[in-house]
């Protein structure tokens, strides 16, 4: 329209006119991300002697869906689609009750030991989980958990990263609110309820993705806690593709970009919280 003000640019697109060399970085960063991907995704449609051919192949002679088709006829992929699902959605939710709860008491009451016991959770982090994977594995045998669910849920329901990361979101609060719900006659949970979670939703949205992303390509401790196929995971089935003589390479690309799609479903529904989050934390120090 005549007189109309112009519309005004965003800082970051600003920036990249200012700055080409920035857009030229950032177009080489993405290209390195996206293209073992969309050889990932070439390769699911390929013939097995086409994978090795030289030079390379980016476009298949031929589409074959039966790269698709033929694992979930072969193989319980749909049982271990659904056991991952299980199971990173159940340790994502006990991850948060968890964390909101050791991170509010870590950062709103004061008590003996408080320090101590949170220094032992951050000590946690130095632990690989190959130093306590055997002892691990007896205490889940002994307790009759073996190819449950239960076995590889609850061990899993905790976080020390978690903890830490709430906590320190928590103690961002500040105690005239907490105190302000308790003078109202708000019990412990309701604060909890009313008051930090929905202050919250930014740091629980960056852990629910952390978290299911982590459980989703967990493969050590699911391999030894589950050795049927009625309680195996995606990454573990992902893993009998694979064998020493032959491998079909398609439809282990195939089965392995379905994997990856709830990971991504979950980044693009939560990458708003996700980001808010991160750049709080930036601005908070």
């Amino acid at each position: 329209m005549p007189g109309a003000s112009p519309r005004p640019q965003r800082p970051f697109v600003r920036r990249l006119r200012e700055h080409p060399l920035l857009l030229v970085a950032l177009l080489l960063q993405s290209a390195l991300v996206l293209l073992p991907l969309i050889y990932m995704l070439s390769t699911s449609f390929k013939l097995p002697v086409e994978v090795f051919e030289v030079p390379m192949r980016w476009i298949p002679r031929e589409l074959r869906i039966e790269n698709y088709v033929e694992p979930l006829q072969q193989r319980p992929f749909v049982r271990w689609f659904i056991n991952s699902t299980i199971v990173a959605v159940s340790v994502t939710f006990l991850n948060l009750v968890t964390s909101v709860l050791a991170g509010y008491s870590f950062a709103k009451f004061s008590y003996p030991g408080r320090n101590i016991l949170f220094g032992f959770i951050l000590a946690t982090f130095f632990i690989p989980l190959e130093a306590f994977i055997v002892p691990l594995f007896i205490l889940v045998r002994d307790l009759g958990w073996l190819n449950t669910y239960a076995g590889l849920i609850i061990p899993a329901g905790g976080n020390a990263f978690a903890i830490f990361f709430m906590r320190q979101n928590i103690m961002t609060l500040p105690n005239d609110l907490i105190e302000a719900a308790r003078i109202d006659g708000a019990s412990e949970p309701r604060i909890v309820l009313s008051v930090i979670l929905p202050l919250m939703r930014t740091a629980i949205s960056s852990i629910a993705i952390f978290c299911f992303m982590w459980n989703w390509n967990s493969f050590l401790y699911p391999l030894l806690v589950a050795t049927q196929d009625a309680y195996r995971t995606l990454p573990i089935g992902l893993a009998s593709f694979e064998s020493a003589y032959s491998t079909n390479y398609p439809q282990l690309m195939a089965v392995s970009f379905l994997a990856m799609l709830p990971v991504l479903i979950v980044f693009f529904v939560l990458q708003r919280q996700f980001i808010e989050a991160i750049a709080l934390q930036g601005v908070k120090g």
